[in-house]
């Protein structure tokens, strides 16, 4: 079944061949094409021409097409290391081994498919690969035949018809109230060591924290009154396991799911695998655990369908291997869950993104395959699940809207609580700009011209406003009304005059203008922001013009919405299931597409009317202006609305109405040195909203188990000038030499870390190591992080979100380096709260931010007890005050790179 194929491992620069006669050479880039009589065998094939500095390589055998079509909704780093590891294979030592492994693993995977001809999920698959043969001459596709038995299969469509044989849900009774029997620090300890099992390590530590979190599940006593607990748990506690022990035992006692949140998808996947020492049972698990995410997350089977019935030539492969992934997914989630990242690397982020529907075009009901709808399915199987994992921006705009389609959750449990300052700050905040403007037209008026599936309000009411002149009327109303919202190509026009009939173009104008006026002359060219006041003599006219278009706009849709639900509420007993689902979505949807934002533009636009605010004055809002620029063009431009203090709509929106709240992180409080405990718990209470809450938080604190003086070594370089990139460069370079891999390098600007990337990747190739990087390799961060942790001798770049919440123990991740400290970047939101939140210490509030940076990248170090890292800051002016947060033990040295370079090989080979 094998193609007589050369295998290709390729270097930065060089490759390693081994030719089909077994011969194995070493080649500069240069000379590869001209040694293969074939097309190759390889791993990631637009990885290997770019590490070879080549075009392509047309018909090569990747063994990730076939391991995605062997083995779809399985995971696997994208590396020939990676995928050994992923078909149980022993990592290869070097080069030479991963090009003889190639045609082993390719073997595997055949067998494999040829082990599962009678399954179900192969059932399509041999007309599949003759489609697939048809269309773009899948060099796999003789093998796979072969594999089948069904060499001579005809193609056909239906492989890529997933939605024809996927399992439609059922609607079942609504949920019972929840009991609120409370759960002992006893039995949290119990159910803790149940999952454990007897022959687990004991850590007093995590059976303290169990005990602690228990608290937080108690009854309630009050109406908005809470049950809070505030836990931090040092680095190897075992928190996640600590906080499911007590969750478990409430959703199981008294009927009702827990909500576990946390701040990015990769870490609701390590949750999510933490659960299965609760529920080994793959199908329990399916049953008790669900993940929720937003829509926008979730493969669209009507964009699907409609992708597979454009029949694009280049689209096909990706678009077959996503049909064999959601015949195998656990839940349709193509964002951090099951699906390979890094198809979109192999066919371009286009054939992959327009499966989501990331614009809010859902039709609900009204869709063909709704019954079968990964979304659907996700609500339905969390309303009766005992966890549901969920992120902080899912809890807040549900909590914000009501509860939304999932209800309210009564018990929450917030890990990464440190987070929940800047979730909450994103989550209840407005943005008046171009970019949103126009999207709501889009979404109103649906597509203007141009191929695209927007439908628009008309299209997805057609069929409930038919013969019902009382919601044609408001809903022709509200379509002129859209109107006066930026038009296509509006960016292109910020620099113009606008048209009196577009008042939102004319106010975006006039935005520009001030913008420009305020800002430094060395800002031009790029992004920039000036306060709001005091405002220019033409900006209050834009806006009295624009506010006057959106009351226009507001007033119909809000007599739609009513209606509506009058609608539903006067004939919700004689109307079919799907058409009152129907009406209810889209009136959900009005109000969060439509009616929510339109009531904070309105208010922003009276607030440019108003009087200045006395100079000094506590805000409750904080608002600017910004342009925002791409390579000297304008893009967008706007108005910006944040909450001074956005803890307050947090505690007031998502905490109160709940009935208890743990918040958790091994970084609640800021260590800095010399502060009191008390102040140090006033701040975490500060910044989780537990201070804008009836009763006190409970408060817990656990120590990590890990003897940070013994396993890690932190530095500041002494003599890297900071802003000489070559410098940065170098050093970096040096140290990552020095560990042999397993380095993390973070930057606090991407054009900086591009500029490293471009400089240090041929060296450290030379050597062996392999370079990633967030913003220069086209794969996601979950992948990113993947083939990090598979690859022990790789390194990595990247920016905040590799800072937080990466699980990477062992040697892959034995060395961290930032490019320089991580203070706050300086800007009119930021100065306003360092103003007025800081009392009266606005240095102490910078010195926080970055403290607290310092302080959850050092524990990306350290995840077991027999870990060894190196913690180094290439910033000689890093104070030591900023220190102060790094663990216990742990004192920094400040010596020269080289010294420094020398101490992390000695420190390191030990």
């Amino acid at each position: 079944m094998l193609p007589e194929a050369p295998a290709l491992i390729a270097g930065n620069g060089r490759a390693a061949l081994l030719t089909p006669d077994g011969e194995f050479l070493w080649l500069p880039a240069g000379e590869v094409t001209a040694h293969l009589d074939a097309p190759p065998l390889l791993v990631h094939a637009p990885a290997t021409a770019r590490r070879l500095g080549l075009p392509g390589f047309p018909g090569a055998f990747d063994l990730l097409e076939l391991f995605a079509f062997c083995r779809p909704a399985q995971p696997c780093a994208p590396t020939p290391r990676g995928l050994a590891m992923a078909l149980g294979f022993d990592a290869p030592r070097d080069a030479e081994a991963a090009a003889a492994l190639l045609p082993e693993m390719a073997t595997a995977l055949l067998r494999h498919l040829a082990a599962g001809r009678g399954a179900p999920l192969n059932r399509d698959a041999a007309s599949l690969a003759a489609r697939l043969r048809e269309a773009v001459d899948w060099p796999w596709a003789a093998s796979v035949l072969a594999a089948l038995g069904d060499e001579s299969a005809v193609a056909s469509p239906n492989g890529l018809k997933v939605w024809r044989r996927l399992p439609e849900w059922e609607d079942t009774a609504p949920p019972m109230p929840a009991a609120s029997f409370g759960v002992e620090p006893a039995e949290a300890r119990q159910r803790l060591a149940e999952i454990l099992g007897e022959d687990a390590e004991q850590r007093p530590q995590q059976a303290d924290y169990a005990s602690a979190a228990a608290a937080a599940f108690a009854p309630r006593t009050a109406p908005g009154s809470p049950q809070m607990v505030l836990a931090e748990a040092g680095t190897g506690t075992g928190k996640t396991l600590g906080y499911i022990a007590p969750a478990s035992l409430w959703a199981e006692r008294n009927g009702a799911p827990v909500w576990i949140s946390t701040y990015t998808r990769n870490l609701q996947r390590q949750i999510d695998q933490e659960l299965a020492r609760l529920f080994p049972d793959p199908e329990e698990r399916r049953q008790k655990v669900v993940l929720r995410k937003g829509r926008e997350n979730y493969l669209c089977l009507l964009n699907l369908e409609e992708a597979t019935g454009g029949g694009h030539p280049g689209q096909v492969m990706a678009l077959a291997l996503a049909a064999r992934w959601a015949l195998a997914t656990r839940d349709g989630d193509l964002m951090g869950g099951d699906f390979p990242g890094w198809l979109a690397e192999l066919f371009g982020h286009h054939a992959i993104a327009p499966l989501a529907d990331r614009r809010g075009e859902c039709i609900h009901s009204a869709c063909p395959h709704y019954k079968q709808c990964f979304v659907e399915h996700s609500i339905r199987r969390a309303r009766g699940a005992s966890i549901v994992v969920a992120n902080h921006a899912l809890v807040m705009v549900q909590a914000a809207f009501g509860g939304g389609e999932d209800g309210r959750p009564l018990r929450l449990v917030f890990d990464e609580g440190h987070h929940l300052f800047d979730a909450a700050d994103s989550a209840f905040s407005a943005a008046l700009t171009g970019a949103e403007t126009a999207e709501l037209r889009r979404w109103l008026l649906g597509a203007e011209g141009g191929r695209s599936r927007a439908r628009g309000l008309r299209r997805r009411l057609e069929e409930v406003v038919g013969g019902k002149p009382d919601l044609l009327a408001p809903m022709e109303a509200a379509l002129h009304a859209a109107r006066s919202l930026p038009t296509a190509g509006w960016h292109a026009r910020l620099a113009e005059p606008a048209a009196a009939e577009n008042p939102a173009e004319a106010f975006l104008h006039q935005v520009r203008h001030q913008v420009l006026a305020r800002s430094a002359e060395a800002d031009a060219g790029y992004d920039s922001e000036c306060d709001l006041h005091p405002v220019t003599e033409t900006l209050p006219e834009a806006a009295a013009a624009l506010e006057r278009a959106m009351a226009r706009l507001e007033t119909p849709l809000k007599t739609l919405r009513t209606r509506l639900e009058a609608l539903v509420e006067s004939e919700g007993e004689e109307m079919e299931t799907g058409t009152r689902i129907r009406i209810e979505a889209v009136c959900r949807s009005l109000d969060r597409r439509a009616l929510a934002p339109l009531g904070a533009w309105i208010g922003m636009l009276r607030h440019v009317q108003g009087p200045a605010p006395e100079a000094g004055q506590r805000p409750t809002y904080i608002d600017w202006l910004s342009l925002e620029r791409r390579e000297g063009r304008d893009i967008d431009a706007g108005m910006h609305r944040h909450h001074l203090d956005p803890t307050v709509p947090f505690a007031t929106v998502v905490a109160a109405p709940a009935h208890g709240l743990l918040v958790t992180s091994a970084t609640l409080r800021d260590a800095a040195e010399g502060e009191d405990v008390e102040a140090a718990w006033h701040a975490a209470e500060a910044r989780t909203g537990a201070l804008h809450l009836p009763l006190p938080a409970l408060r817990a604190a656990m120590p990590s188990p890990f003897d940070y003086a013994a396993h890690t070594r932190a530095f500041v370089v002494t003599d890297v000038r900071q802003g000489d990139a070559g410098q940065i460069a170098g050093a970096m370079r040096a140290l990552f030499l020095a560990s042999g891999g397993g380095a993390l390098g973070l930057f606090t600007a991407i054009r900086r870390l591009r500029e490293t990337h471009a400089r240090i990747a041929p060296a450290l190739e030379e050597a062996g190591i392999p370079l990633y990087a967030q913003h220069v390799d086209a794969m996601d961060n979950a992948t990113l992080v993947d083939v990090f942790r598979a690859e022990e001798d790789a390194c990595l770049l990247g920016t905040d979100a590799m800072r937080d919440g990466v699980d990477v123990p062992g040697r892959s991740l034995r060395l961290l380096v930032f490019d320089r400290v991580p203070w706050p970047r300086p800007s009119i939101l930021h100065r306003e709260r360092r103003t007025h939140l800081s009392e009266g210490r606005p240095k102490d509030y910078d010195d926080a931010v970055a403290r607290h940076r310092l302080r959850q990248a050092f524990g990306r170090l350290i995840r077991r007890a027999d870990d060894k890292g190196v913690f180094v800051v290439l910033d000689p002016r890093t104070p030591s005050r900023l220190l102060a947060g790094l663990p216990s033990g742990v004192v920094p040295q400040r010596l020269p790179l080289r010294a420094v370079a020398e101490a992390v090989r000695n420190f390191l080979a030990e």
